[in-house]
């Protein structure tokens, strides 16, 4: 949550994480890869989704807010240049103090415009962290676009052998499919716009070709544009009965805005 700065004793809140960009390389044509180092620690404690606070680019000494403890931020007095956005880390590797962050980049929002000029030595700032809200089941559905890639590869990762189940993977053409490890129940379908928009009914009509698997011990995660995601939940929630607890649905971006997490 943002707060406006306040006159809180600067004792009672923390200095953010600071990442240091390492490498950077191109995994498609529009999704470039920042592979970050920190301190162990700070890397085995971060959760997959991070709170990222992207400076302007080419700020030097970008003035970093600080967290209270009840995990608010705490901006600084003026212009600070940060901006803030959220991001799954698609790796994770705190022996070696990385992780790595996928960015899409369409779009002129301020993530995608610092990833389009990240270099080594580039500076990045953490927030906060927290989980990608999966849960674990026999049969698992999971859907998005370009942005979501990260977070499905990561639930796809560490699902078990035997999980059955569909990965609905919206990108624009053959040229932005990624590899994607999934357990071999688990039916992994890219989904090509062709040209079209960004957005619009592809991924929404996939899922609602999809027949309603049998039994109770189903997952569902969704992670895409928001006017997409609130179409397939509340298909979730209706033709396939899903309770709260089987579903988490997640409208990363707004059609008409950056294509990025939260953009």
């Amino acid at each position: 949550m943002l707060v406006e700065p306040t006159e809180d004793d600067p004792a009672a809140a923390r200095p953010v994480d600071v990442l240091i960009v390492s490498a950077v390389r191109d995994v498609t044509p529009a999704v470039r890869r920042v592979t970050l180092t920190a301190p162990a620690p700070v890397v085995a404690a971060a959760g997959p989704t991070l709170s990222l606070l992207v400076p302007r680019v080419g700020d030097p000494a970008p003035r970093w807010p600080t967290v209270a403890r009840d995990g608010r931020i705490v901006w600084p007095q003026g212009s600070h240049g940060v901006a803030l956005r959220s991001y799954t880390a698609r790796r994770q590797d705190p022996a070696a103090g990385e992780l790595d962050v996928d960015f899409v980049l369409h779009g002129d929002g301020p993530a995608a415009t610092w990833a389009a000029a990240a270099a080594p030595g580039a500076l990045l700032g953490v927030a906060s962290t927290a989980p990608l809200g999966e849960g674990p089941a026999s049969w698992l559905l999971v859907a998005g676009d370009e942005t979501a890639l990260p977070a499905i590869s990561r639930i796809l990762a560490s699902a078990a052998p035997g999980t059955r189940g569909v990965a609905l993977l919206e990108v624009a053409g053959p040229e932005e499919e990624q590899p994607v490890p999934a357990p071999p129940g688990v039916e992994v379908r890219w989904l090509h716009r062709s040209g079209a928009a960004a957005g619009t009914d592809l991924l929404a009509d996939a899922v609602a070709a999809l027949p309603r698997p049998e039994g109770e011990d189903v997952f569902a995660w969704v992670g895409a544009e928001s006017a997409t995601v609130r179409t397939v939940r509340a298909d979730l929630r209706g033709r396939w009965g899903l309770r709260r607890s089987q579903h988490h649905a997640i409208g990363y971006w707004r059609r008409g805005r950056a294509m990025s997490p939260a953009g």
